[in-house]
């Protein structure tokens, strides 16, 4: 039999190791109760930002309850970004700073981001992806990894976290062991790493050992499945990979944060509550939660399960409790920190060089650029992942156009082309007659239907100026091409003034 007051400690405990999310751009009642009965942390998402100042007094209005909390989020600085979805982001991604491979500038660009999220509340950054994206297929890495070689993904993951760090902003590396070489979107399956372990040692853990030599302040578990260490339990829920393999072998002595709990890979099998309590069991000290299950129900759904776990004998009290108390060690880390403000990051310059330099160019580029004509643009347009977001603008025709006005353009979904020689006929090869003709693609090797259409547009059209704003993929014989290696808005940029001849 519990007592009143023991239950009570129990869902203490249980809300000191979870991050939840919430709807909406004031702290809503719940949130402020929760945080005033024990919740340490809560993670932002681009649903909760408008602009600095407003995220700066929401993140104000949460530590009024809790000095010491916790505030997270998912800001990578690139493809995947919340700070900036609703234009962009002014930073480049991982691949694109691993492609021009100066881990000076990588650190630079790490710590300018960590002086903007140190100014806007921000604590814990899920940051950087040291996962090395080995499988050019792969539908959930790709430009978020700093490359395709673990030496280079290795070197770029130490330089961001330092970089991060030294803003007071701690660095999550992810996903822990590694989620390059899978070929399965974990928000919607269980993806499976078939290597053994001496390809693993090679391929995949060293940039998170580098992420420790850094003094990387959290590590996010990936929810895959790796049986040459677990064959029967996700990473997040397997204590082989978390305790034995991350905390014994590697030595990291952080804080451990699951991947969002409610993904495919592990809800569907266990449901969110019982999959919060084998993360916790296995030896995770904090449980995200709530990019897509935002609501105070399911916060108290997994206080709830937490407890009655430890009452039912599936969750040790001993094991709640240390991660309890790591959570709360973690989170006095940068309270005694100087105060950054607005003025002490610079806006984009850093992120906008850096975007320049990771422009490569292929073809007979020198003889058809610069434009003089203002082009039309068709970009092929992909269905993003949910760590991306669908919402977030990406392309090169608005940046083209304030460069050369008159400049045309149409967005070309999967969906359009029902009869795909008419619909291209009519959106791409029709308004450029007689005019320049640019086609921006996302990673075009990934998707067939992209690839297609792009074979046809450049048998119509040999002159036409490909932008690949994705993994480069095999270059084109004869065609002009820039690759800008991310879809962020400074890669757009980049590539614009490529086009109008002003880079």
């Amino acid at each position: 039999m519990v007592s009143s007051k023991h239950g009570t400690e129990l869902r203490g405990l249980a809300r000191s190791v979870l991050q939840p999310g919430f709807v909406g751009t004031e702290a809503p009642d719940w949130v402020l109760r929760e945080i005033a009965d024990g919740l340490a942390s809560v993670v932002l998402f681009s649903r909760n930002i408008v602009t600095p100042e407003q995220v700066a007094r929401l993140t104000g209005r949460l530590r009024a309850e809790n000095p010491e909390l916790i505030i997270a989020i998912d800001e990578e600085a690139g493809d995947v970004t919340r700070i900036e979805s609703a234009t962009g982001s002014t930073r480049p991604g991982n691949f694109a700073l691993g492609t021009v491979d100066d881990t000076e500038l990588t650190e630079a660009v790490a710590a300018d981001l960590g002086r903007q999220l140190r100014a806007i509340g921000v604590s814990l950054d899920y940051a950087p992806s040291a996962d090395v994206n080995s499988n050019p297929d792969n539908p959930i890495i790709g430009v978020r990894s700093f490359g395709v070689h673990a030496k280079v993904v290795s070197r770029h993951t130490g330089a961001w976290i330092r970089g991060l760090q030294s803003a007071g902003v701690a660095a999550c590396a992810k996903h822990f062991p590694g989620h390059g070489d899978v070929a399965v979107d974990s928000h919607h399956g269980l993806p499976v790493y078939d290597a053994d372990r001496e390809q693993i040692a090679e391929q995949a853990l060293p940039p998170f050992r580098a992420a420790l030599a850094a003094g990387v302040r959290a590590v996010m578990s990936g929810h895959l499945l790796v049986p040459a260490y677990d064959p029967d339990l996700p990473a997040t829920l397997s204590r082989r990979i978390l305790h034995r393999l991350l905390r014994e072998e590697l030595g990291f002595d952080g804080i451990v944060v699951t991947d969002a709990i409610e993904m495919g890979a592990v809800a569907d099998r266990y449901g969110i509550g019982g999959a919060a309590v084998r993360a916790v069991a296995a030896g995770a000290d904090a449980v995200c939660v709530g990019g897509e299950n935002a609501e105070e129900a399911t916060a108290r759904q997994l206080v709830d399960a937490l407890a009655n776990a430890v009452v039912s004998g599936g969750l040790a009290e001993e094991r709640l409790a240390e991660a309890a108390h790591r959570v709360r060690g973690f989170a006095s880390w940068s309270t005694g920190l100087r105060p950054v403000h607005a003025a002490d990051w610079d806006a984009g310059r850093i992120g906008f060089a850096a975007a320049r330099r990771a422009i490569r160019l292929h073809g007979a580029v020198q003889s058809v650029l610069p434009l003089v004509n203002a082009p039309h643009v068709v970009e092929l347009v992909p269905t993003t992942n949910l760590a991306i977001g669908k919402e977030t603008p990406w392309g090169v025709a608005t940046p083209l156009g304030e460069r050369l006005p008159g400049t045309t353009s149409v967005r070309v979904r999967r969906e359009d082309l029902r009869s795909p020689v008419t619909a291209l006929e009519a959106h791409a090869l029709a308004p450029a007659t007689g005019r320049p003709l640019v086609v921006v693609v996302r990673d075009a090797s990934r998707h067939p239907w992209m690839a297609r259409a792009l074979a046809h547009l450049l048998a119509a059209r040999p002159d036409t100026i490909v932008v690949e704003m994705g993994l480069p993929g095999t270059p084109l014989p004869a065609t002009a091409q820039i690759f800008t290696h991310g879809a962020t808005a400074a890669s757009g940029v980049a590539a614009a003034e490529v086009l109008a001849g002003a880079l």
